[in-house]
């Protein structure tokens, strides 16, 4: 298996790593684009997005071996887990969310917006509520690459809700330009969005009515996909790798990669793998002295 060493830049000595793998992994190699990494504790498997070649793949931890998850996946881009341990997923040349059921089925949960069709959903997370929050920036349906040309018929990139239960899809936040990847607090009292296109990573608190108030900037610079650690500490998709801020916005460090890293996720039985996608099509892996947020 290819690997190099890890190259964990402190910049504050909060930051307090010591010790953990000393290489990065290399899981896979030859995808296209990947992201939307999602791990699955009862099988202990990874899955995750090759956007342009329309797939998802499966990585067995126990095994090492890869192989197609489903094929065509609508250009699937995030993905995340439900409360049942079911695959939900953004399909961004689909132009809706799924969810995958226990029997390989899928269910599409959203797909427009009072009667019109969704942008290209990219990124989705699930509250501990078992509602399910996604971006809908227009990235899908402005070529081929990642989906098919076409014209948004919302007329905006927003920020949506959705109570699979009543099956009511709101809009949460409407002042976007490019919605990208966002997760929760370990809390939940806060939300953090990227916008990419504006490069920042914005942060809102979230009533107990499950709107969403303020969005201040946390931090700025080209973010993708982000996720959170059992200190709080927001781990961000970044041009050089990965960017940890502290839970007060400061850059703390960085974990330099070859690529651009596009999202990430934590997995294994103690939630301490970090599981890394590459712009450029590759899956990385380590094992870190911290979890991710449960």
């Amino acid at each position: 298996m290819e690997r190099f060493r890890a190259e964990f830049e402190v910049l504050d000595k909060r930051f307090g790593y010591d010790g953990g793998d000393e290489y990065v992994e290399v899981l896979h190699s030859g995808s296209r684009k990947t992201e939307g990494p999602v791990y699955f504790p009862a099988g202990r498997y990874l899955v995750w997005s090759d956007i342009p070649n329309d797939r998802l793949l499966r990585w067995d931890e126990t095994t090492g071996a890869v192989g197609v998850f489903r094929t065509p996946s609508g250009n699937a881009n995030g993905n995340t887990i439900d409360l049942e341990g079911r695959l939900i997923t953004c399909e961004q040349g689909a132009r809706r969310v799924t969810r995958t059921e226990h029997d390989g089925t899928v269910t599409v949960l959203a797909d427009r917006y009072r009667g019109k069709r969704l942008n290209s959903p990219n990124d989705v997370v699930v509250r501990s509520d078992g509602t399910i929050w996604f971006t809908d920036p227009r990235y899908g349906i402005t070529g081929y690459y990642e989906g098919s040309p076409a014209e948004s018929e919302i007329g905006g990139d927003h920020v949506y809700r959705l109570d699979p239960a009543s099956g009511e899809l709101s809009i949460v936040a409407d002042d976007f330009v490019r919605p990208n990847g966002l997760a929760f607090s370990p809390d939940e009292s806060l939300l953090y969005i990227v916008d990419t296109r504006k490069r920042q990573l914005r942060v809102f608190e979230v009533t107990a009515e499950g709107t969403l108030a303020g969005g201040k900037v946390f931090a700025e610079a080209w973010f993708d996909g982000i996720r959170l650690d059992c200190y709080g500490r927001v781990w961000a998709a970044a041009m050089e790798g990965l960017r940890c801020y502290d839970p007060d916005g400061t850059l703390i460090a960085r974990l330099r990669l070859p690529e651009s890293a596009s999202n990430l996720t934590f997995g294994g039985p103690k939630r301490n793998n970090l599981f890394i996608t590459g712009s450029g099509g590759d899956l990385y892996s380590i094992r870190v002295t911290f979890a991710g947020a449960g």
